[in-house]
């Protein structure tokens, strides 16, 4: 049964995001007056802490005068820019940027008004100041707010008061969606009078609560009446354990119970905010990446047992490996070098190479079916890196949008998809011609002043995989908390269904007896989304439905390497499902899997 979709968590007009016209630059100047410090950490919700402690219950939260210096230092595992991603309109010294480092920056704000800073290689890291002109009723949010390309709109208009419920959501995990409570979703906001457009002033709670609700009753969780073949591994990113200083663990579904098997916190290597898997051709082992690290871990898929912990540079972010030579390939998100996807030998025996795509700051790629491409979304450079491993060279470097931040291939490999987080687009590229065949708008249902809303919607997609037969393609959209669905024969989207807070990753997975599941998980949620694309069987995409909700804590049973302390299954991000059953690897699985599928999911294109 299909559900209503809730747009209540955030519908974030990316489209308007430009960050490639940022030039790096810092701030130097300290200033004579006040200062706010940001201590930019891995901790869940606080990844831009204000030193001074919280605001109005809000640890990633300033309140400022004109002039105030505003202070980032490291206090991370990994690199991280410095970037403003909301600011009063006309403000100076804006728009602020940094390259990826780890040291400290600094910055005045002299303009009255509401400031969002964030990091470009992990960007739901936020951390926000009002400057407040204490002449003024209420504190100043201004009269209008700029993005980062210079578009602006007004402080009362719904993309604003949706950007500013984002943020309360994002850095502050009390207020996600916990599914192992069944009280109401609340969301506690600040009580306080603010200064919109036009001088008016309102209470910033009664606001946000009365435009998009509060003590919102929550999905139910159920079990899908079908069976998945094999198991459902969700890098749960933000979950706290007790023999750690870094939060989170990688958890295992039985897919025939729906029930969580395993969950693998590797404290004896403090494993660091784990962000992508994949795993061998026999699928024994797991690679894991650690995005706020500089390690990729791997370890036995049955038994948890840690068995090794790579240097392959900073903020590995995805993953996969070649169906041909069952070689690993990993991308350095946080590195802006051109040889910024670093080659493993089968077993992550070690690294081989490091291979020049061109481009730094690669995030989520894909690999061709036969091993003979691969195909990279160059996060700061706003554009994707077609490679050819018959030649060892670049076929193709293609345009995309603002912050391109996953990739998806048809299962034949002619088509690839390139998800643009930043506004919000799908760019359609012809592999073979190695040119744009055309850009998918998630937004254009939307009014950004109005908060109408006139069919689908996704704003910030993230990843966006083709189902291994290539009937359709699942793409998570994050600030929408949104599920869209497009038809890759006519690249249009025929469906939308709701998400959690923070919708992120997305996988195909066997289901007993033919056919797929797309899992979908969430940031800001600790709940697994099960979507069937193609509950009739006539290969039509927008017929998908939510069939199940699966709870990503532990149960009674669930074996654990460590003591759950906090965040319970939350941080939902990096997906895999075992066996993988994309064309090219599916065919390369042990005989004792293929057992488990059908002749169709066998060889899914044939």
């Amino acid at each position: 049964m299909r559900r209503r979709v809730r747009l209540g968590v955030s519908v974030w007009v990316a489209g308007i995001f430009a960050f490639a016209a940022l030039s790096p630059m810092a701030s130097t100047v300290q200033a004579d007056g006040p200062r706010v410090t940001f201590e930019i950490t891995d901790e869940p919700g606080a990844w831009f802490r204000n030193a001074a402690g919280p605001v109005a219950g809000f640890g990633s939260l300033a309140v400022a005068t004109p002039g105030t210096e505003v202070v980032f230092t490291g206090k991370s595992n990994t690199v991280h820019t410095r970037t403003s991603l909301i600011f009063p309109t006309g403000a100076i010294n804006m728009p602020f940027d940094t390259a990826p480092r780890k040291g400290s920056d600094q910055v005045v704000l002299h303009t009255p008004g509401l400031y969002v800073f964030t990091c470009k290689i992990h960007p739901y890291m936020f951390g926000a100041v009002i400057v407040d002109n204490p002449a003024t009723t209420g504190l100043d949010l201004g009269e209008t707010i700029s993005l980062v390309n210079g578009i602006t709109v007004p402080t009362s208009s719904d993309l604003a008061t949706r950007l500013l419920r984002t943020f309360f959501i994002a850095t502050h995990p009390a207020n996600w969606e916990d599914y192992s409570s069944s009280a109401p979703w609340h969301i506690t906001y600040p009580n306080v009078d603010v200064r919109i457009t036009g001088g008016a002033v309102a209470n910033l709670d009664a606001v946000l609560s009365t435009r998009y609700g509060n003590d919102i009753a929550k999905a139910a969780l159920n079990n899908p009446t079908t069976a998945a073949v094999g198991e459902i591994w969700v890098d749960t990113q933000f979950e706290k354990t007790a023999g750690k200083s870094k939060p989170g663990t990688a958890t295992a579904i039985n897919g025939q119970t729906w029930q969580a098997r395993r969950k693998v916190a590797l404290p004896q290597i403090n494993m660091n905010n784990p962000h992508n898997m994949w795993t061998d051709k026999n699928q024994n082992l797991i690679y894991q990446t650690q995005w706020f690290d500089s390690k990729l871990t791997v370890f036995n898929r049955t038994s948890g047992q840690f068995l090794n912990n790579i240097s392959v540079g900073e903020s590995p972010a995805h993953v996969m490996t070649r169906t041909d030579t069952d070689q690993l390939h990993v991308t350095l998100n946080g590195s802006p070098n051109n040889d910024s996807v670093v080659e493993l030998a089968p077993m992550a025996n070690g690294v081989q190479r490091r291979i020049n795509i061109g481009r730094g700051n690669p995030h989520a790629h894909w690999m061709s079916h036969d091993g003979k491409k691969m195909v990279t979304p160059n996060a700061f450079s706003s554009d994707s890196t077609q490679y050819n491993f018959a030649n060892d060279s670049i076929d193709a470097i293609l345009p995309a949008g603002a912050l391109p931040i996953a990739t998806g291939m048809t299962p034949d490999s002619k088509k690839t998809y390139v998800a643009s987080l930043l506004n919000s687009t799908i760019t359609v590229i012809d592999t073979q011609a190695k040119v744009v065949t055309k850009t998918i708008n998630l937004l254009e249902n939307y009014n950004a002043i109005t908060g109408v809303i006139t069919g689908p919607v996704g704003a910030l997609p993230i990843q966006t995989p083709v189902s291994p037969n290539g009937k359709n393609m699942v793409t998570a959209n994050t600030l929408t908390a949104t599920i869209t669905v497009v038809d890759p024969v006519t690249d249009t989207v025929v469906a939308m269904l709701p998400c959690d807070p923070g919708c992120h990753g997305v996988q195909y997975g066997a289901k007993q007896g033919g056919g797929y599941y797309a899992y979908v998980s969430s940031k800001f949620s600790n709940s697994l989304i099960v979507v069937d694309p193609d509950p009739n069987n006539d290969g039509n995409p927008a017929d998908a439905e939510i069939v199940g909700r699966i709870l990503l804590t532990s149960t009674v049973g669930t074996a654990s390497d460590d003591t759950i302390t906090g965040n319970r299954g939350m941080g939902g991000q990096g997906l895999l499902t075992i066996p993988v059953v994309y064309n090219g690897w599916v065919q390369n699985l042990p005989q004792t899997w293929k057992d488990l599928l059908t002749p169709a999911q066998r060889n899914p294109i044939q």
